[in-house]
């Protein structure tokens, strides 16, 4: 996946936004106020939804139920000035298909700094929560949260790898997901909690060949179908950061966004995308190259990329 432009903005967008200058004038003046005379935490915030809408546009391939997902949610939240909770996704889809490029879309399109703001706290089990043993020492997450949270509403949590998280680190966070929840008077409900993992990976990848098989076309597959069997997956898993933490039995989650299987013209798109940002023009067999090299599945249909765009980069710099 190409990096995130934060300059890109399609004329619809843009002229979207002429007749919203008017009428955000007062408060843009007042916001920038209290920015220049004072540590004002919602400075960092600076969301940029057109911009964010172009960027996945131009660059996440094959994922119509994620785009539209991820920007419905954004825009009721950011545009709802007393939200009544949190926003909460779950990015849910095999390997290389875009999660962790939308999650960190979503920093740079939220917050001024993207990932490097620090309003944006990022956490990997294999790095923050490395031992299923010291789970007691890690629930102090709790309080941590909560504090980041006192200090600015306006904060971004995003959870990777939640396949691989400690067995009941994440009912600690139940308190600040809902809406009837009273945490210390703590405002913690202009935050976003994002939950990545793998988990209904297999679940989302059948739907889309059974679909195949049926001559659909994969953007006639709908959240209903997948839905179902991502919370299934997700509540059957004994390894995920779910596993009886009441996230989802008490329906704390905004959204479950299913990320589908990447067939060879999405790769394609993924490995052109990849040049034009190193600043190359395509070359036919550079592109060939990195998709003959692409294992796919099932072993018959050789549909879906194994490994989705993962390991385009690395692929072209070995073919150049």
């Amino acid at each position: 996946m190409a990096a995130a432009t934060r300059g890109c903005r399609p004329w619809g967008a843009l002229l979207g936004l002429l007749g919203l200058v008017s009428a955000a004038a007062a408060a843009w003046e007042l916001a920038s106020l209290r920015c220049n005379f004072g540590a004002f935490c919602e400075c960092d915030f600076q969301p940029d939804l057109p911009g964010l809408e172009c960027d996945l546009a131009q660059h996440l391939a094959g994922q119509h139920l994620a785009k539209a997902l991820v920007v419905k949610a954004l825009k009721a939240f950011v545009q709802d000035p007393a939200p009544t909770k949190p926003l909460v996704l779950s990015l849910h889809g095999w390997t290389g298909t875009g999660k962790s490029y939308v999650s960190s879309l979503l920093a740079h399109y939220l917050f001024r700094g993207g990932l490097r703001s620090p309003r944006v706290h990022h956490f990997s089990p294999v790095i923050h929560f490395p031992h299923p043993s010291h789970i007691e020492r890690y629930k102090d997450l709790k309080s941590w949260v909560q504090g980041n949270l006192t200090a600015c509403s306006r904060s971004l949590f995003l959870f990777d790898e939640m396949d691989k998280m400690p067995p009941g680190l994440m009912e600690v966070l139940r308190p600040f997901l809902g809406s009837s929840w009273v945490v210390y008077g703590t405002n913690y409900r202009k935050a976003i909690f994002i939950f990545i993992s793998n988990t209904g990976g297999e679940q989302i990848n059948q739907v889309a060949l059974e679909a195949w098989r049926s001559h659909r076309d994969r953007e006639e597959i709908r959240l209903q179908e997948l839905e179902p069997v991502i919370s299934r997956a997700v509540l059957d898993n004994p390894n995920h950061g779910f596993w009886h933490s009441g996230i989802m039995e008490d329906h704390l989650l905004d959204a479950v966004v299913p990320f589908l299987p990447l067939q060879r013209h999405h790769v394609r798109h993924c490995v052109l995308n990849e040049l034009a940002q190193m600043g190359l023009e395509p070359k036919d067999e550079v592109v060939q190259a990195v998709l003959d090299s692409t294992t796919f599945f099932p072993e018959h249909e050789q549909l879906f990329s194994s490994n989705g765009c993962k390991t385009v980069a690395s692929r072209i710099a070995f073919f150049l």
